[in-house]
C-alpha cells in the first residue's frame, strides 16, 4: 500500500501509517502533476491547497481514500469520488478550538480595534479616542450553524455575557436552549435581532451568497460580521459596499472566495473597517497534529479493511451510526451476495426487514452493506462508497421495514430480491453475541455460518441422496467443511435442501454431475465473501 501526503500536512500522519503502507511527502502539486503521480498510490491526503479534481480522481485508479486534514472538504470533487468509488473523509473534530477561538479572537480584535491600533501604535501615534470601542458584554451574537464550532462558539460567547441566538435547520430547539442559546425556525426573523454574526456553515448550493444586499440590508445597522467557515458564503462585493456605507460597522473574514490570491477580493482594498486574515482558522500547532493524526487514521483503518469514522461520502457509515450495527454488516453483505446468485432475471425490488432488537436502531449501514452484496456478485469494483449510486441509477426501488415483534433472535434481517422472472428471500441472524447465521432460504430453514464456498442442493427426500452428492464432490477433490439438511417450514411436500460448506471453488463440470443424480433439483454453488 502506498500513500501520497502534500500540501505541509504534520508529520506525525506519517508515524501513524508507518507499518501499515509506505508514505510519500510532496509539496502542493499541479493539477497534470498529480494525475500523473497519483497512478501508483492507494490514498492521497490533503489540506486546502490541493485541488482534487475528477481528472486526478480518475487517474488514480488504484485510490481507495482521499483525505482532508481539515474540516471542509470543497476543494475535492465529491460526486467524482463518489462515482469511483472512492472515500472521502475529514477530520470534523479535530480543529474545532482552533477555529472557535479565531472566531472569538476576530470579534473582540474588531470591537476594540485592535490591529488598527496596533499599526496606528507602532508609528509612533498615541490615538487612544479614535480607537474606542465597544464590549462584547450584553451585545447579541447571531450564529449561523450550530455544529461542533458553532456550539463551542456560542459557550464561549455566553461565559462573555452576550446574548446568543442559532439558525440551523439541522438541529433542534432542545438542543439550543440546553445551554442558553435562543433558536430562530428562520432567518427572516434572525437578521434584525443581531449586533453580531457569525456564520459556522459548510459551502453548499443553499449557502452560497447567503450574505448578500438584499439579507445585509435586513440586518440591524452597524451590525459586526465574522466569517471563519468558507469563502463564497458572503458576497464580498456586496460587503464591501455595506461596510463603507455604514450598514456594516466592522467585518472580520478568515477566508475568501479566491484563495490564496486575496488581492482579487473587493475586500481588500475596501476603506471601511475590515480585519482579513489567511484562513488561519485551523492554524494552530495543536489543530494541525490532531488532523494530520485524525485522517491518517482513518486511512489506516480503511487500508485494512475498515471502515472510516468521517466519510463525507458514505453518512451511513458515521462511526456513531455504524457502532450499533456493525456485528451485523457482514451478514448483510453475505445476505445481498447470497440472494443475489440465487435470482434469475432482470432486478426491479429490493426489500429489507429488519427485527428485534435491530428495529430500535438506525440501520442505514446495513442497507447500504446489502447493496454491496447484491451487485459485487455482478459488477466489479462495487464498494460501500458506489453501491447506493449503482442503486440509484438503475433506478431500484429500495424499501426497508422493521418490527419489533415476534423475533425469536436477538435481530435478524431479511432481503427479498424481485426480479422480472421471481422472487427469492433470504434470512440473517445473531442467534447469540458474536454469532450471526444464515437462518432461512426462502421456505427453508436452516442455520449456517456464511463461508466462502457453499453449495445449495434441493433434492427429493429418499435414501443415500446425501451419499451420492459427497462422492461426486469427492471425487473432484473437494473436501466438506460443515453439512445440514434443511427442510421447508410447512412440510407440504417431500422436498429439502442439503446446505454443503465446502473448502474451494466448484467447476461447471462438477455441478452438471451434481444435476444429473437422480432426485436432485437445481443444485447451485454459491460463492460469498466471506
Amino acid at each position: 500500500m502506498k500513500v501520497l501526503i502534500t500540501d505541509k500536512i504534520n508529520e506525525a500522519a506519517g508515524r501513524v501509517l508507518d507499518g501499515s503502507a509506505d508514505v510519500d511527502f510532496v509539496p502542493t502539486l499541479p493539477e497534470e502533476e498529480l494525475a500523473e503521480k497519483i497512478k501508483d498510490y492507494d490514498a492521497l491526503m490533503v489540506r486546502s491547497q490541493t485541488k482534487v479534481t475528477k481528472k486526478i480522481l480518475e487517474a488514480g485508479k488504484k485510490l481507495k481514500i482521499v483525505g482532508r486534514a481539515g474540516v471542509g472538504v470543497d476543494n475535492i470533487d465529491i460526486e467524482s469520488a463518489t462515482q469511483n468509488g472512492i472515500i472521502v473523509v475529514n477530520s470534523p473534530d479535530g480543529n474545532t478550538n482552533a477555529a472557535a477561538e479565531h472566531t472569538i479572537a476576530l470579534m473582540l480584535a474588531m470591537s476594540r480595534n485592535i490591529p488598527a491600533a496596533a499599526a496606528s501604535t507602532k508609528d509612533g501615534k498615541w490615538e487612544r479616542s479614535k480607537f474606542t470601542g465597544v464590549e462584547v458584554f450584553g451585545k447579541t451574537l447571531g450564529i449561523i450553524g450550530f455544529g461542533k464550532i458553532g456550539h463551542h462558539v456560542a459557550k464561549v460567547a455566553l461565559a462573555l455575557g452576550m446574548n446568543v441566538i442559532v439558525s440551523d435547520p439541522y438541529t433542534t430547539k432542545e438542543a439550543v436552549e440546553k445551554i442558553g442559546a435562543k433558536y430562530v425556525t428562520s432567518l427572516d426573523e434572525f437578521w434584525g435581532q443581531c449586533d453580531y454574526i457569525t456564520i459556522h456553515t459548510p459551502k453548499t448550493k443553499e449557502t452560497t451568497s447567503l450574505i448578500n444586499r438584499n439579507t445585509l440590508n435586513r440586518m440591524k445597522k452597524g451590525v459586526r460580521i465574522i466569517n471563519c467557515a468558507r469563502g463564497g458564503i458572503i458576497d464580498e462585493a456586496a460587503l464591501k459596499e455595506a461596510v463603507e456605507s455604514g450598514q456594516v460597522q466592522s467585518a472580520a473574514i478568515d477566508v475568501f472566495e479566491s484563495e490564496p490570491d486575496v488581492t482579487s477580493s473587493p475586500l481588500y482594498n475596501c476603506s471601511g473597517n475590515v480585519i482579513i486574515t489567511p484562513h488561519l482558522g485551523a492554524s494552530t500547532e495543536e489543530a494541525q497534529f490532531n488532523v494530520a493524526i485524525d485522517v491518517a487514521q482513518q486511512i489506516k483503518e480503511v487500508l485494512n479493511g475498515g471502515s472510516a469514522k468521517a466519510a463525507i461520502n458514505i453518512p451511513a457509515l458515521k462511526s456513531e451510526i455504524l457502532e450499533p450495527v456493525k456485528e451485523y454488516m457482514k451478514l448483510a453483505e453475505n445476505l445481498g451476495e447470497l440472494v443475489q446468485q440465487l435470482s434469475k432475471g432482470n432486478l426491479k425490488n429490493i426489500k429489507i426487514s429488519v427485527n428485534g432488537n435491530l428495529a430500535e436502531l438506525n440501520v442505514a449501514p446495513l442497507e447500504v452493506a446489502v447493496l454491496k452484496g447484491i451487485f459485487s456478485s455482478t459488477i466489479e469494483n462495487v464498494n460501500y462508497v458506489n453501491a447506493p449510486l449503482i442503486a440509484k441509477k438503475r433506478g431500484i426501488n429500495i424499501v426497508t421495514s422493521k418490527s419489533a415483534k415476534d423475533c425469536t433472535f436477538l435481530g435478524s434481517i431479511s432481503v427479498t430480491l424481485t426480479t422480472d422472472v421471481g422472487e427469492n428471500t433470504v434470512t440473517g441472524a445473531l442467534i447469540a453475541k458474536n454469532m450471526p447465521r444464515i437462518v432461512r432460504i426462502n421456505d427453508y430453514n436452516m442455520s449456517i455460518e456464511a463461508e466462502e464456498h457453499i453449495l445449495l442442493v434441493p433434492h427429493i427426500n429418499k435414501p443415500a441422496m446425501v451419499a451420492k452428492v459427497a462422492a461426486v464432490i469427492g471425487e473432484y477433490n473437494i473436501n466438506i467443511n460443515r453439512m445440514q439438511v434443511a427442510q421447508k417450514s410447512n412440510q407440504q411436500d417431500n422436498i429439502s435442501i442439503m446446505l454443503i460448506t465446502i473448502d474451494k471453488d466448484v467447476d461447471n463440470e462438477t455441478m452438471e454431475k451434481i444435476n444429473k443424480i437422480d432426485g436432485i433439483q437445481n443444485a447451485q454453488y454459491i460463492k460469498l465473501n466471506a
